[in-house]
């Protein structure tokens, strides 16, 4: 996991909407934590548990996203050698 991932998902969320204040409530009171503050860890550990189609619909976009963005970058390495062989 790299720093990005890990600083995201130890992130605290604060209540700054009324759905991240239902959702904070619901994970604090499921949880209940020493600590009041609720990370987004918490939350997709919660949400896992109990809506995991939830987590699956974000899990497959994303992974979707990620081979798509692997062909773009193989086209990209490709195109690019080719040039490089076109100049020599």
């Amino acid at each position: 996991m790299n720093t990005m991932e890990t600083e995201t998902i130890s992130l605290v969320v604060k209540k700054e909407t009324p759905l991240k204040e239902m959702v904070i409530d619901y994970v604090g009171e499921a949880l209940n934590p020493e600590e009041d503050e609720i990370t987004v860890s918490q939350i997709v550990e919660v949400f896992a548990e109990e809506f995991p189609e939830f987590i699956l619909a974000i899990a497959e976009e994303n992974w979707i996203n990620g081979y798509t963005q692997a062909l773009q970058d193989l086209d990209f390495v490709n195109s690019s050698k080719k040039e490089n062989e076109t100049k020599l």
